[in-house]
């Protein structure tokens, strides 16, 4: 005989098996879309990136000794040649961000945070001296410095800076030896005014004391000042100099940053993100 509960009862027990039931945890809102998430990705991932900066290298290297015994052979432009470069010992000029060193993780944490680059966040990261080599960059220095030609570091990172850097870089083994080892932004050289972030000045100091064989960055502007910082004016900066690259200049590749993304929308950084954006969606080809 199956009995019959209450109606009371019965409304009891059906309620308080359903509240036996846990909830479902909620579920997480998915991360905002970064646009720099490929391009950082591929920074650390990508065979292909490591050998892009093997090859640059290897390539400046099969070349150098040739440069050091021909002494017509410059790699500053007449603008920044600043003193005739007859006579003078010979010297490399490297970038170092993106260049020598690599800084993915400060970009990844940006990635993960959401946030933007500030200079505090930038110059906390450089004190980590965490950074690590780039492909082929030590070989191609140490390579250099082993044939008696000096290796410079022009970059713009602060001045104030120099102590972190210059460990970082001995730590991995990089050639570092002079006071003009690591010429940062902030380097007062007299006679000349500093624009900017350009690093013409910064040229002409060292072209008072060295033949310049060889020139490395990731920017235009490692190679030469750039006056308007649009499509038409970069491209009017490197215009008579195209014959210098991969024989006197070596351009690594860098899609993180750079000024290349501000000239894609008027180098208005106050602009709002969304409007940035537009503005680069705009720059883009469809056929």
């Amino acid at each position: 005989m199956r009995l019959r509960l209450p109606l009371a009862l019965a409304t009891f027990a059906l309620f308080a098996g359903c509240a036996a039931v846990p909830p479902r945890p909620a579920t997480a809102p998915a991360p905002a879309a970064n646009d720099n998430l490929d391009a950082v990705a591929w920074a650390q991932t990508a065979i292909e990136h490591d050998l892009v900066y093997l090859q640059t290298y290897r390539d400046a290297q099969s070349r150098l000794l040739a440069a050091l015994h021909d002494p017509q052979w410059d790699a500053l432009t007449r603008e920044d040649r600043a003193a005739p470069a007859a006579g003078l010992p010979p010297a490399v000029v490297l970038d170092i961000d993106e260049t020598v060193l690599d800084n993915s993780p400060y970009q990844a944490r940006l990635v993960k945070s959401g946030g933007a680059y500030d200079e505090a966040g930038w110059a906390a990261w450089c004190k980590e001296q965490r950074a690590r080599a780039l492909p082929g960059a030590l070989a191609f220095t140490r390579y250099a410095a082993a044939h008696g030609i000096a290796v410079i570091y022009i970059s713009n990172r602060a001045q104030d800076l120099d102590t972190a850097t210059l460990a970082n870089l001995r730590t991995l083994g990089f050639p570092v030896s002079g006071a003009d080892a690591f010429l940062g932004l902030g380097t007062v050289v007299p006679g000349c005014e500093q624009v900017g972030t350009e690093k013409g000045c910064r040229r002409q100091l060292v072209s008072r004391k060295y033949r310049v064989l060889m020139q490395f960055g990731d920017q235009l502007s490692d190679f030469v000042d750039v006056a308007a910082n649009t499509a038409a004016g970069r491209r009017q900066a490197i215009e008579g100099y195209l014959d210098w690259v991969g024989t006197r200049w070596f351009v690594l590749p860098n899609p993180t940053y750079g000024a290349w993304e501000p000239a894609l929308f008027n180098n208005d950084w106050s602009a709002p993100p969304a409007k940035r954006r537009q503005q680069k969606l705009n720059a883009l080809r469809y056929n």
